[in-house]
This record gives C-alpha cells, sequence and structure tokens, in this order.
C-alpha cells in the first residue's frame, strides 16, 4: 500500500501547470500595469534620449579664495546629487572638472527646468524673521494680503507636541489699513517699533532695530527698494536682496499660496540652512494638515531655532513669521505659535505632494559649502548614442543568434525550451524596465543594455546546467520521466549558487560606482533575479509536461534525448546481491 501512495504524493508535488499559470498571470498583470500607466518604452539615459548639461563654476566669497577646495567641491558633488535625486531624477550625472568646474548632466524626460533651478542655485539658505510683507505688481493695488503662506494657513508647530498652530492665523482686526505698507503697520514703524536685541545673533530679538538698518538713511533707503520693489518682474527679483550679507535687513520675494509674487522686508538671519540637519515630506493622516514638511536641526540648530520661534510667537502678524530665504528668495514663511525647543518643526499649508518634496529638498540640501554660478548651459543630442545603441543591439542580435543556432544544433528539440526561455526572460526584463521608468527613475543607459547582454549568456548557462544534468541521468540508464525530477535538484543547487555569485558581484558594482556604471550593475542584477524566476516558473515546469510527449519520451534522434546518440547504458534492473565468492579450501 506504500507504493501507490508514495507515487500519489510525488504527483501532487509535481504540478508544472499551476507554475505556468503563475507566471502568465504575472506577465500579463505587469504588461497590463505598464500600459495602463501609459509608458510602454523604457525610459531613456542622457546618452540615449540627450538632455541637459550645465557647467557651474565655483565662486568664493572676498578673501575665502582656500574655500575652493576638493573637500568643499566634493561636498557640493554630493549635495547636487542628493538634489536631483530628490526630484526624482535618475542616471544623472555630476562630476568635477578641474578645480572650480562641476558638470550636470539631466537626460531628457525629466523636469529639467526645476533641476536647473535646484542645482544651479548658489543655495545661501537662511531662516529670516518677517519685518513687513505685502502683495507686489498689480495685484497690490487691492487690499494687501496675509503673508506668502500665511494665506494658506502654513503654521510650524513643535512636532514633539504634534501641537497646530492654527489658532495664530492672522484675525480679521490684523487685516492691513489702506496704507499698501505692511499688514497693518507702516513701514517705518515696522523697522523702528520692536526693541533692541542683544549681540549674539542666536539670542536677538524678533525684528528689531538691529533687524533695521542703522541710522535713517539707511532705512530710507530701504524703504525706497521696497516700495520701488516690483517681484512680478523677474529682473528684479533676481536683483531683490543683492549684495546683502546675513547680518543685513534686506528685501527679498517669494510666491503665495495664489501664485501671487509677494515681496518682503526681512531681518538678519538666525538660523543658517547648514544648521538644518535633515527634512523630508510626508503626508499627515491624524490631522488635516495633509502634505507636511518636519525638519529636525543639529545641536546649535535647535537653540538658535527655539530662541527666535519664541520672541516671534509673541508678536502680532506678520512679524509673527519667519521666512525660508534660499538665495534672497522667501520659499516658505510659516507663522510661528509657541517657541519650538525640541529640535524639530513641521511645516503645514496647503502642500501637496511636488511642493512639500520641493521644500524638503530645499531644506535638506540647500547649504552648499560654495556658491556657484552658470557657465554655460547646453543641449546634448542623442545621435552619436544612438549609433552606439543600434551598434551595441547588432552585436547582441548577432551573439543571440549564435546562442540559438549552437543549442538548435548540440540540444536540437530542447532548444525549443531554451528559446522560449530566453523569449520570456526578455519580455519580463523589458516590461519591468518599462514600469521602474516611472516608478523609481530608472533609465536605460548604453552600459544598462549592455548588462541585457550579459544577461543571456547567464540565462543560457542555467538552461545548459539543468539539460546536461538530465542527460547524465539518461546516460545512466533512466527514462526521460524520472531523469527530469533528479536531475533536479542537483541543478537547482548549481543554478541557485551560480546567479547568487553573479547578483552579488551586481550589488557590490552598485554600491561601490556611481553614474552609468550603476546602470549596468543594476540591470545585470534585474535580470539575474529574473534567470532564477524564469528556470523555476517556467523552464523546469516545461520540461516537465513536454517529458510526458512522445516525441521527447522515446528518444526521439532530434528530441535531443536520444539514448542512442547520448551513449546511455541498459536501463537500471533491480536484481539481488550477488553473493561474495567462496574460497576452495585446500585438502
Amino acid at each position: 500500500m506504500a507504493a501507490p501512495k508514495k507515487g500519489r504524493s510525488a504527483s501532487a508535488h509535481s504540478r508544472p501547470g499551476r507554475s505556468l499559470v503563475l507566471i502568465l498571470i504575472a506577465m500579463v498583470a505587469l504588461t497590463g500595469g505598464m500600459f495602463l500607466a501609459g509608458h510602454t518604452t523604457p525610459r531613456l539615459g542622457i546618452d540615449l534620449a540627450g538632455g541637459t548639461s550645465i557647467t557651474l563654476r565655483a565662486e568664493a566669497e572676498p578673501g575665502q579664495e582656500s574655500a575652493i577646495n576638493k573637500t568643499n567641491m566634493d561636498t557640493a558633488v554630493d549635495i547636487m546629487e542628493r538634489r536631483v535625486n530628490g526630484l526624482g531624477v535618475s542616471e544623472a550625472e555630476v562630476q568635477t572638472q578641474g578645480d572650480k568646474n562641476i558638470i550636470v548632466n539631466i537626460p531628457k524626460g525629466t523636469n529639467s527646468k526645476e533641476a536647473r533651478d535646484q542645482v544651479g542655485t548658489t543655495a545661501k539658505l537662511y531662516f529670516r524673521p518677517v519685518i513687513a510683507t505685502e502683495v507686489s505688481g498689480a495685484a497690490a493695488t487691492t487690499s494687501p494680503s496675509p503673508s506668502a503662506s500665511g494665506s494658506a494657513t502654513d503654521k510650524a508647530t513643535d512636532k514633539a507636541t504634534d501641537k497646530a498652530s492654527s489658532s495664530s492665523s492672522p484675525s480679521a482686526s490684523s487685516t492691513p489699513s489702506a496704507t499698501s505698507t505692511t499688514q497693518g503697520r507702516a513701514v517705518t514703524d515696522a523697522l523702528k517699533a520692536d526693541p533692541t536685541p542683544s549681540d549674539s545673533a542666536s539670542s536677538s530679538a524678533s525684528p528689531s532695530a538691529s533687524a533695521s538698518p542703522s541710522g535713517s538713511a539707511d532705512t530710507s533707503k530701504l524703504e525706497a527698494q521696497y516700495a520701488a520693489l516690483d517681484c512680478t518682474d523677474e529682473t528684479a527679483r533676481a536683483k531683490a536682496g543683492d549684495g546683502a550679507k546675513p547680518e543685513d535687513t534686506t528685501v527679498a520675494c517669494g510666491q503665495n499660496a495664489d501664485g501671487q509674487w509677494q515681496k518682503y522686508i526681512l531681518g538678519p538671519a538666525e538660523v543658517d540652512g547648514t544648521e538644518v540637519d535633515s527634512a523630508e515630506a510626508s503626508f499627515n493622516t491624524q490631522t488635516a494638515a495633509g502634505w507636511t514638511v518636519n525638519m529636525k536641526f543639529t545641536g546649535e540648530g535647535r537653540k538658535k531655532f527655539g530662541d527666535i520661534t519664541g520672541k516671534l510667537a509673541q508678536n502680532q502678524p506678520p512679524q509673527n513669521q519667519f521666512a525660508i530665504v534660499l538665495d534672497n528668495e522667501v520659499v516658505s514663511d510659516p507663522r510661528v505659535s509657541e517657541a519650538l525647543t525640541a529640535g524639530t518643526a513641521e511645516i503645514s499649508g496647503n502642500f501637496d505632494q511636488e511642493s512639500a518634496q520641493s521644500l524638503a529638498n530645499m531644506l535638506s540640501y540647500g547649504a552648499l559649502p560654495l556658491s556657484f554660478s552658470e557657465d554655460s548651459v547646453t543641449t546634448v543630442t542623442a545621435a552619436l548614442g544612438g549609433e552606439q545603441l543600434r551598434a551595441g543591439l547588432i552585436a547582441g542580435a548577432i551573439g543571440l543568434a549564435l546562442v540559438v543556432i549552437y543549442l538548435v544544433v548540440y540540444y536540437r528539440g530542447l532548444a525549443l525550451i531554451a528559446v522560449a526561455s530566453l523569449l520570456v526572460s526578455a519580455a519580463l526584463t523589458y516590461v519591468i524596465m518599462s514600469l521602474l521608468g516611472p516608478a523609481i527613475g530608472f533609465a536605460l543607459n548604453l552600459p544598462a543594455v549592455c548588462g541585457a547582454i550579459v544577461a543571456i549568456g547567464i540565462t543560457a548557462d542555467s538552461f545548459i546546467v539543468y539539460f546536461e544534468r538530465v542527460r547524465d541521468e539518461i546516460r545512466e540508464g533512466r527514462t526521460l520521466r524520472p531523469a527530469v525530477e533528479r536531475a533536479w535538484p542537483r541543478a537547482r543547487r548549481t543554478i541557485l549558487v551560480s546567479d547568487f555569485v553573479s547578483f552579488l558581484a551586481a550589488a557590490v558594482l552598485f554600491v561601490v560606482t556611481v553614474g552609468k556604471v550603476q546602470g549596468f550593475a543594476f540591470t545585470l542584477g534585474l535580470t539575474t533575479v529574473l534567470d532564477v524566476v524564469v528556470v523555476f516558473l517556467f523552464t523546469k515546469p516545461l520540461l516537465t509536461i513536454l517529458a510526458r510527449r512522445k516525441f521527447f519520451a522515446s528518444g526521439h534522434p532530434w528530441s535531443g534525448l536520444d539514448p542512442k546518440r547520448l551513449g546511455a547504458q541498459p536501463p537500471l534492473r533491480r536484481t539481488r546481491r550477488p553473493s561474495a565468492p567462496i574460497e576452495t579450501k585446500e585438502a
């Protein structure tokens, strides 16, 4: 009774149809997702699709020429790489050229303008108290609106207590007076009304006398600049606050939540961008705040931020706001309702995912150790890359054709299984690469194409290992069906060890390299994983099914499994073990 039970167990264990249905469902689902996403072709890198190349030249402050050194240049390259990666741009190349230049290559198909704006900025990031603000340009003829993102109910909250500051929103009583200057206060009063702070920046009072120019002449000059500033004019925006030092009171521009340009008078910088340890965008599911930006400060930044927020919280709008200023442009101006001393803060408002991520990028990577100016911005064509791609594809096609010819000549009928497996692997690779473009920003470049071509050999090796194990079993005198099952465990171990070594090499190469070489490593690792999937879920089940067909089971000469051609031994039979020879005893 044991034998039939064992046979039923083996039959239940070997269900190749299920594996084939599983991989078919996966292929259909991935293909459907590709068409639904609208990305039916892989995203191409800059060497294949073209893109934008930006040359930046490092500039040091007067008397600090020694700041342009290898350490600071390498730091700048690292920050720029993280900036473009924060925008979802993959395959962007950032590298030094000479002692003072940095080259940034951004592939086509990405938001190159936004990337150029963030990478090309000199990235002097400061937190400045707001002294006065109003809508600039044509909109200023109407009643002045609240501060730039104050109308969006921007607020800074202590992340540790998770306490909202919506209560600090300006009330109706804080509506500006008829004078179209600050919100409820004339510019002169805003500059002069506050007490004089201590000398240290970290302990200075909220916008105060030190926040204002020294002397009435300087005050009048600043008022004149503020009155004449038209932030709707791009040239005027670029010159706003030009030459201002961190310790100076200055004017600046920024956009509010309605897309209107707002102009500001800002006090001296209280916190430097280098004192922001990290910032990230997140969706707050606990409140109705939606997308928020969470900041974490360094030890010194924590103290400075706690001091200034404690003083700003005592002021009336708009002087309870601090402006986050990136190169004299206000990117956000949240209100403060209490001192934030925990070293963390949350900025909320009418953010969507894109705007929250953009602000988080600026806060995280907004403090470069050097200033940079654009030397040149050029468009890179893909003509040369296209020619190399065609040459690479031709070489790949020739190599694939030679592999197929070898399989047909040597393995005959088994070559059908190998070719079908290669086609399945190629289809999965293409679909997944197409999906990874919009998903993680993967871009196919020339090294990545080389990685895919190399994968043909890795996949073919797996088939050959399994086929040879099956043929070895046949040479030992077994029939095809038991040979297929007995050969699989031995072939499986060899295939897994081989693919593990390939994947490990790809992983190490991906970690220790940058730029295009990472594309080669990523593609090699991806195709290695797919090789395991195809061999386990397609090649092995398909061979199990075909082993039941007469053409293969009978050992047809064109099946590749002909026992005579393989030099098989006579079929194995169970025989009684011969008894030991009896030695003849001497008389």
